[in-house]
């Protein structure tokens, strides 16, 4: 059965594979992307999401079944927190009373490894009250210290964008109108952004001890396309609020074999 999706980052990288996988599988699919996709659309700035949206439920005729957010940039400027966070939640927001309408709806968003790197907490903060003005003031903090700090914008929109997946995901927004909505976290995915990085050994050798991944190594974009896909199709009725680490063991060789010890009795 023919399902209908959105896929925010159509134009290039991870949307571009998904958008790619799913058409293949007799898809419907309305890109949105600055350049490259059906509908152009600045996602930095909140008019340019809710035009967006707006133009998606035109576009769709009303209809969407699932939405794959998957837009972000890595740069260390405060745009990068208004793409990777609100960008994402803002659009999302937007679509969702035309979603809830779907027999399966569905939600996906890119999150990344980068959520479990050193963060700004202010920002993050920020970030999860909704309080845009403030992040970007914060995230510019960060930038004028130079691009060491300024990189933190990226950790810091996933980290909040995984957590804001988290508590969306059971409100009456979302799981009250049967919609699964999670995020994947890819280890080091080849794509145009993350080409130039890699091109060097000295560039390969600084993001593998960053984020060492002992299965198969860096990744090709259509690996995370496959599991966004599944995310979002009927099959998955009860899997919501995750990340899913999809980063050739990442996660495991940083965090080690125990997440849950948290609970435990001192």
């Amino acid at each position: 059965m023919s399902r209908t999706y959105v896929i925010t980052g159509a134009g290039s990288g991870i949307g571009a594979a998904a958008a790619a996988l799913l058409t293949e599988r007799g898809n419907r699919v309305i890109g949105v992307d600055l350049k490259g996709a059906d509908i152009t659309a600045d996602l930095s700035k909140p008019e340019g999401r809710a035009d967006a949206a707006a133009a998606v439920v035109e576009a769709s005729g009303g209809k969407i079944d699932a939405v794959i957010a998957a837009a972000g940039i890595s740069a260390p400027i405060p745009l990068t927190v208004a793409v990777n966070f609100f960008g994402v939640t803002g659009f999302l927001d937007a679509l969702a009373p035309t979603l809830a309408k779907s027999e399966a709806p569905r939600i996906a968003v890119v999150s990344s490894m980068a959520s479990l790197q050193p963060n700004s907490p202010e920002l993050v903060d920020a970030l999860l009250a909704g309080d845009e003005a403030k992040a970007l003031e914060v995230g510019a903090a960060l930038a004028e210290q130079g691009p060491e700090a300024g990189y933190l914008n990226y950790p810091s929109s996933k980290r909040a964008l995984s957590r804001w997946v988290r508590r969306e995901s059971i409100t009456p927004r979302y799981a009250g109108a049967g919609i699964p909505v999670n995020a994947v976290a890819p280890g080091t995915v080849v794509t145009p952004m993350t080409a130039p990085l890699l091109a060097t050994e000295e560039g390969r050798a600084m993001v593998d001890a960053a984020v060492p991944m002992p299965l198969n190594g860096h990744s090709d974009a259509v690996v995370i396309a496959r599991l966004l896909a599944w995310l979002t199709s009927e099959e998955n009725t009860h899997v919501t609020g995750q990340t899913i680490y999809i980063d050739g063991g990442a996660d495991a060789s940083l965090r080690g074999d125990d997440i849950w010890g948290w609970a435990d009795p001192s």
